[in-house]
C-alpha cells in the first residue's frame, strides 16, 4: 500500500473514530502516531515525541488562546451581557422582531469580548430568552435568533478559531482579526434580514413592543459602555498601524489587556464575586486543556502526514485537473458542511486544515498568497458556524435548547432555515468577491 493510500484511510478510520465519539484529540493522536509507526518505524516516533510536542506548546503565540478564553470567562459571568441586550433593545425593541434583531446584535457585541459560540449563546440565551417570552415572541424565532446569533462568537473578533487558524497556517492573527469584519457584518445583516423574513411570514411570531421614552433608551444604550471600551482597548490597540500608524501590542499583549480589563469590568462594573472569578480561571484552564490536547493530537496527525505526502499529492493531483480554482473551493466547501453534520466546529478545523490548506494554496486565484489564505481562513470559519446551528449536530441549538426547555428542539431547527438560507447566500459572496475579506488588509 503507498503512502499516499495510507494517508486517505487514516482519514476514513478518524472518521470512523469520531463517530463512536472517541475524543477527536485522542483519535488524531492515535491515528497519527499508528501510521507515524507504519510509515516511518517506533525510533523516530520517540525521537519526534522528546522534542516537538515541548517545541509546539512553548511557543510563545499559543499563549494567547487561555488569555482570550479567560476574557470571554470572566466576561461570561460579569453581568455584562444583560447591559448589552438592554442596549440593543433600546435600539431596535420597539420594531416588529426588534427583541429578536436586539438578540442578534447583542450577541455579537458580546462576541468582541467572548470568542466562543456556545458561551455567546449560553450567555445571551439566559438574558434574552425571558424578555422575548414576556413579549410574545414564538418558541421558534427566539429559540433560533439566539442560535445564530451565537454563531458570532467565533467570527467577530476576537475568535479562538481564528487564533488556531492563523497559527496553524503561519498567518498574522491581528490581520485575520481585521478581514472578519465585513464577513461578520454581513452576517448581521442576512440575520436582521432572515427575522424580517420570519416575521412577515408569521405575524404573530415578533411582535413590537412599547416605545419607552428617549433619555431611558438612551441611559441603557451609554451603559453599555465598558463592552465598547474593553472591544476598542484591544482591537484598535492591535491594529494601531490600519488606525493610527502604529501597533500599540501583540496580539498575546492585547489578549492579556483585554483579559485584565475585563476581570476590572466584572469586579467593580458587574459586581461579580471572586468565587464567581476564580471559576472563570478554572474553567479557562480546562478549555485550554482541552484545546491543547486536542492540538498535540493535530500535531502527530500532521506529522505523519507529512511522511506519507498526501497533502502535497493531493494538491498536485488537484491542480492538475484543470479545473476552475474557485469550482474547487465550492467542493471544499460542500464538504465542510457535510463534516459540520458529523462533528463540531474545532474539530472539523484541525482535522481538514491540514489536508485542505496546501490544496488551496496551490491554486491560483489571482491573490498573492497571504491574501489567499487569509481569504481561505475566515470562509472556512464561516462554514464551520454552519455546523453549529444546522442538523444533525447543530451544537448552539442544543445549547439553547437545554434553556429553552418548553420549546421542541425541531421547533428550532425549522426556525433556523431563514438564518441558514441567509448563511448560504452569505458564504457564495464570498467566494465570489474576495475582496469582503481583503478590503482592509495591506
Amino acid at each position: 500500500m503507498s503512502n499516499f493510500s495510507i494517508g486517505i484511510l487514516s482519514f476514513c478510520i478518524m472518521l470512523g473514530l469520531l463517530a463512536i465519539r472517541v475524543p477527536i484529540g485522542v483519535a488524531m493522536f492515535a491515528v497519527g502516531a499508528g501510521g507515524f509507526i507504519y510509515v516511518s518505524g517506533l525510533t523516530p516516533l520517540l525521537a519526534f515525541l522528546k522534542s516537538t510536542p515541548f517545541e509546539t506548546f512553548s511557543n510563545y503565540s499559543f499563549s494567547v488562546i487561555p488569555l482570550f478564553l479567560l476574557m470571554g470567562n470572566v466576561a461570561s459571568r460579569s453581568g455584562l451581557s444583560a447591559r448589552l441586550f438592554k442596549g440593543a433593545s433600546a435600539i431596535l425593541g420597539h420594531h416588529r422582531g426588534g427583541m429578536a434583531m436586539a438578540s442578534v446584535g447583542a450577541c455579537a457585541a458580546f462576541g468582541t469580548i467572548c470568542g466562543s459560540s456556545l458561551a455567546t449563546a449560553a450567555t445571551m440565551g439566559q438574558v434574552a430568552l425571558p424578555e422575548m417570552k414576556k413579549y410574545g415572541y414564538s418558541g421558534a424565532l427566539s429559540t433560533a435568533s439566539l442560535a445564530a446569533g451565537g454563531t458570532l462568537g467565533i467570527l467577530v473578533p476576537p475568535s479562538v478559531p481564528l487564533v488556531i487558524y492563523a497559527i496553524l497556517a503561519q498567518q498574522n492573527i491581528a490581520k485575520l482579526f481585521l478581514a472578519a469584519f465585513i464577513p461578520a457584518a454581513l452576517a448581521i445583516f442576512g440575520f436582521f434580514c432572515a427575522i424580517r423574513y420570519f416575521v412577515w411570514a408569521n405575524p404573530g411570531s415578533g411582535p413590537a413592543t412599547p416605545r419607552r421614552p428617549f433619555s431611558e433608551r438612551l441611559k441603557d444604550i451609554i451603559a453599555t459602555w465598558p463592552v465598547v471600551s474593553i472591544f476598542l482597548i484591544v482591537f484598535v490597540g492591535m491594529n494601531g498601524d490600519f488606525f493610527v500608524g502604529s501597533s500599540l501590542f501583540t496580539p498575546t499583549e492585547g489578549a492579556a489587556v483585554g483579559a485584565l480589563c475585563a476581570t476590572l469590568a466584572a469586579i467593580f462594573i458587574g459586581k461579580a464575586r471572586l468565587r464567581e472569578i476564580f471559576a472563570s480561571v478554572r474553567s479557562t484552564g480546562e478549555q485550554t486543556g482541552m484545546i491543547f490536547l486536542i492540538l498535540l493530537g493535530a500535531e502527530m496527525y500532521n506529522a505523519f502526514l507529512a511522511r506519507t505526502n498526501m497533502p502535497q499529492i493531493m494538491a498536485e493531483w488537484v491542480a492538475a485537473l484543470g479545473f476552475s480554482p474557485y469550482l474547487i473551493m465550492v467542493v471544499i466547501v460542500a464538504i465542510y458542511i457535510l463534516l459540520g453534520c458529523l462533528m463540531d466546529s474545532l474539530s472539523m478545523l484541525l482535522l481538514t486544515i491540514p489536508i485542505f490548506f496546501p490544496v488551496v494554496m496551490g491554486l491560483d486565484f489571482g491573490m498573492s498568497a497571504e491574501h489567499t489564505a487569509i481569504w481561505f481562513g475566515i470562509l472556512a470559519l464561516i462554514v464551520v458556524e454552519l455546523g453549529l446551528i444546522h442538523p444533525p449536530v447543530g451544537l448552539n441549538v442544543y445549547v439553547i435548547s437545554t434553556i429553552a426547555k418548553d420549546v421542541p428542539m425541531m421547533e428550532t431547527f425549522r426556525g433556523i432555515l431563514p438564518f441558514l438560507a441567509a448563511e448560504f447566500i452569505r458564504v457564495g459572496l464570498i467566494i465570489a468577491f474576495p475582496i469582503l475579506t481583503l478590503a482592509f488588509i495591506k
